[in-house]
């Protein structure tokens, strides 16, 4: 019988399917059910930076008094009280649960909040995945200034902690592969997740108002971080995870022989339910079953940029191949 294990960051996981953060995450009972149907690792709902400084400005702004000083307590007490609840969470969730548990911290800057880092490890976290959610939107500020933010960011959050660090980051970058290539050198990030998705806007044209698309991936999204992880596994030592469009067994297969160490799900199993990573897990089975592979290191990587026997595929920007094809 194939055997699933897998590892990233140096975590041992049974199985390479993590469920990625997000609502699913989000309570100690919805972890406990992903981890009973089979779910190799979980990321935790994430800790927002602009939630915690935001709840403590209004707390602030909602209390004032004569007190001087008052304003300060009241903001820093917010912010702590936020802190214990999560803490509490992923204590909580540490006991319910035999798999990796990995907390995420949604970030955009290196401010004040990177010192939660070392409370959030000691609460008993396996790894800490960093989403720095950087959209290069201002003209006023350049490709390199937007990138200097995931060194900083991860510079100082593991000068903080000892657990393993991933970053989960934007394939927006003049530059992907070199960036990338550069902080896996700086030993500051021990794994990559390609990639997080972006909140997209629409345009409501009946109603003339700004409105929002789907809010769950498509099996047809897997093209970018599969792309990327076939280019990338071959050339950098630091571990690699597939997210957004993976949506079945064969999509986590395919991520698998690009390179990747793991994979998040998240989409298909809000739509489908917990109970639907058995069937992912199943049909991961029987595949290497049918093509004789006992371990996942057996197969992992065999089609990366490096070893693919036609590796062109991955840099092809143009259609011209396939249009030619249909006349």
């Amino acid at each position: 019988m194939a055997n699933l294990k897998t590892t990233y960051m140096g975590l041992e996981l049974k199985n390479p399917v993590i469920i990625g953060s997000s609502g699913l995450t989000q309570s100690v009972s919805a972890v406990k059910k992903l981890a009973d149907n089979g779910a190799g690792a979980v990321v935790l709902k994430s800790l927002f930076e602009e939630q915690i400084l935001l709840d403590a400005q209004k707390t602030a702004g909602d209390n004032q008094n004569d007190y001087p000083g008052a304003e300060e307590y009241i903001a820093a007490y917010t912010k702590d009280k936020q802190l214990v609840d999560f803490l509490d969470f992923v204590g909580d969730t540490k006991k319910a649960v035999d798999i990796p548990v990995i907390a995420s911290i949604n970030c955009v800057s290196d401010s004040d909040w990177i010192s939660y880092a070392a409370k959030i490890e000691e609460a008993g976290v396996d790894a800490l995945e960093l989403n720095v959610a950087i959209l290069p939107s201002s003209v006023k500020t350049s490709s390199a200034e937007n990138e200097k933010k995931y060194f900083a960011i991860s510079e100082k959050v593991k000068a903080k902690v000892s657990i393993p660090v991933s970053l989960k980051m934007s394939h927006y970058s003049a530059g992907l592969a070199k960036l990338i290539q550069q902080l896996s050198f700086t030993g500051h990030v021990d794994g990559f997740v390609l990639f997080n998705r972006y909140y997209r806007p629409d345009i409501d044209i009946v109603n003339m108002k700004l409105t929002t698309s789907s809010i769950y991936s498509t099996p047809d999204e897997i093209a970018a971080s599969l792309r990327w992880i076939a280019l990338l596994s071959g050339s950098i030592e630091t571990d690699l995870v597939a997210s957004t469009g993976v949506h079945d067994g064969a999509g986590v297969i395919k991520q698998l022989l690009a390179g990747a160490n793991a994979v998040q799900l998240v989409s298909a199993i809000y739509e489908r339910g917990a109970e639907y990573i058995r069937e992912v897990l199943k049909d991961i089975e029987e595949w290497m079953d049918q093509k004789g592979y006992k371990n996942i290191e057996d197969f992992r990587g065999i089609l990366s940029y490096d070893l693919a026997q036609n590796p062109a595929v991955f840099e092809r920007t143009q259609f011209m191949k396939y249009y030619s094809e249909l006349h």
